[in-house]
Parts: C-alpha cells; structure tokens; sequence
C-alpha cells in the first residue's frame, strides 16, 4: 500500500463488504441511507444544477447518490475501496439503464492522476468512517475545478449526537447494525471547515438533517447537532 492509499481500514471495508448485497434493501441495514438520499440530492441541487456536470461521487458504496444524480442528469464518476460494494453499484446501475463510472480507487490516487476534473464532488457519510479525513478533503480540493462544489455530510462530536447516531440509531432503535460508528471519529462542523480551508475550499453553507423518531423520517434543519452537510466552493485559481 502506497502514500496515496493509506487512508483506508480493512475492518472498515471488510464491513462493508459483508454488506453489500442488501446495499438497495431499503427495508435493511442501509434503509437510513435511502431515507436520507432524498433529502441530500435536494440540498445539493439546492446549489448547482446537476445536469451535464462532472461529478464525482467518493465512498460510494452500492451507489444510492450516485445513481440520483445520474438521474439528474450528472456525467458520475462513483469511487469505493470495496469492491463487493461496486459490483452491487454497477449491477444495479445496469438495471436502472444509468451510465455510471464506477472505479476501485482511493480518492488521493485518484487526485494524483486526474486534477481538476470534477464540476462537483460528494462525499456522504464517509469521513468518519476513515483514518485520516482531512487526506479526503485535501483530495477533494485537487479535484474539483476552480468554481466547483464539494459536498460533504457526517455526524458532529458532542453529547446530543453520541445519544442520536451511536445509543438510539445502533442501541435503542436498531437503525443501524451495532458497532457502525465511532463516536470518536465523529466530526465537529468547524473541524471540517477548517480542513477545507487549509487546501482553499471556502464553506458556503451547512444544513442539519434530523431524524424524527414518530414519523421514522429525516428532514433537513438549521440545527447541525447530530447529522448535517457542508458545502464548500473551490476558490483557488
């Protein structure tokens, strides 16, 4: 494993992996994931119009996002390290009759062959899910073109947040399979604002996405208390 693969942890993979084939059971463990897409591909076209734009999807897994923006009309590029989580994606996506690209490939490698080639990057639910997620923005920011957008959602680092995404999605309400987080990973808006501007990425808004437990349902919200979204624009020339 080289420098430009480092950013990975097999029990991370290997866990995903073992998931893959119920990645497009939205009755299964990946149902939060099918909630949220709706809500995400809204905030997103919120701030650019996906059609005929470049787009770059990373830590796409079975490919929910990926195959919504290609709906949208977005040339899409999706990227995972797991390679049973892609052969799901590109099935699927065949079945849906959507023309996605989906490589294995780290984002840094990825960054270091094709720079500035991404109108828009998206990367959902990922950051704490790796080593060094600082290394993902970085990557993000040598990708996308000057101008462009780079979305980004995890789950902030504080007590009402452990309680949401680790005690009542993993514990109380069986969300998600025990063991899926790591509150220690957790990530606090401000932290990954200041990685993006470290590598000249500008945050142009953020949104919250809640879940209501009576209606099992997320929305989007001002409040970034537990799950929220990130946008930063490419300011360098």
């Amino acid at each position: 494993m080289t420098s430009l693969d480092h950013n990975v942890e097999t029990a991370e993979i290997d866990k995903f992996s073992a998931l893959a084939p119920r990645w497009w059971d939205e009755h299964g463990e990946f149902r939060p994931l099918h909630q949220l897409n709706p809500h995400r591909l809204q905030w997103i076209q919120g701030h650019v119009d996906l059609k005929d734009k470049a787009v770059l999807d990373i830590g796409c897994g079975g490919g929910i996002l990926s195959e919504s923006m290609a709906a949208a009309g977005a040339k899409v590029v999706g990227i995972d390290l797991a390679e049973a989580s892609l052969q799901v994606a590109r099935l699927h996506a065949l079945d849906a009759h959507l023309d996605i690209d989906y490589r294995l490939v780290s984002a840094e490698r990825l960054a270091s062959e094709a720079p500035r080639q991404f109108d828009v990057i998206t990367c959902m639910e990922m950051l704490e899910h790796v080593p060094d997620p600082a290394s993902i923005i970085q990557a993000s920011a040598q990708l996308v073109r000057p101008g462009g957008w780079v979305f980004v959602s995890t789950i902030n680092r504080n007590a009402k947040a452990y309680v949401a995404a680790i005690l009542g999605a993993e514990y109380l309400l069986r969300l998600l399979p025990r063991g899926t987080h790591d509150y220690a990973k957790f990530l606090q808006p401000s932290e990954v604002s200041a990685m993006g501007r470290k590598c000249g990425l500008e945050t142009a808004d953020l949104a919250g996405l809640e879940y209501q437990p009576l209606s099992q349902r997320f929305r989007l919200t001002s409040d970034l208390g537990v799950n929220y979204l990130l946008a930063f624009r490419q300011t360098a020339r």
